[in-house]
């Protein structure tokens, strides 16, 4: 193992060692400024967790609704943490060969996507119409 450098590696902190930039670019600028650079950094974390969080909240609709916003969550993270790249190639591999199942059986996943959907609008009638929240609010005492 190399001894590292570490005036001229990135340090590491709690968010996870930072990806490479080119030197002179805008990032290169933001990390030099020390409240910049770790603002950016929780900034870039914050907004891909969010997407991440909305495609796991879309993991209750069946089909392949919940994987666009992961990736894009994956993505955001893979541009400012190292540990992201790894796992935005794995998933974007099983992406490719959901996407290829979906092609390959294009009825069943339609079907199943389109079910989903109908379900959801279906719960959600059924939770407006039967006033569920508002009873549910007067069963815990709220």
């Amino acid at each position: 193992m190399q001894p590292v450098d570490r005036d001229s590696a990135p340090s590491d902190d709690a968010l996870g060692r930072p990806v490479e930039v080119p030197r002179d670019s805008r990032r290169e600028r933001i990390r030099s400024k020390p409240g910049l650079g770790h603002a950016y950094r929780v900034g870039v974390f914050v907004a891909g967790l969010l997407c991440i969080a909305a495609g796991l909240a879309l993991a209750v609709l069946p089909g392949p609704l919940t994987i666009p916003p992961v990736l894009l969550g994956l993505w955001i993270w893979s541009t400012e943490f190292r540990f992201a790249d790894r796992l935005f190639d794995s998933f974007k591999a099983k992406a490719h060969e959901a996407w290829a199942h979906a092609k390959r059986h294009p009825r069943s996943s339609a079907a199943i996507t389109g079910g989903g959907l109908a379900a959801a609008a279906a719960a959600g009638w059924a939770i407006s119409h039967y006033e569920l929240i508002d009873k549910g609010k007067g069963a815990v005492g709220l």
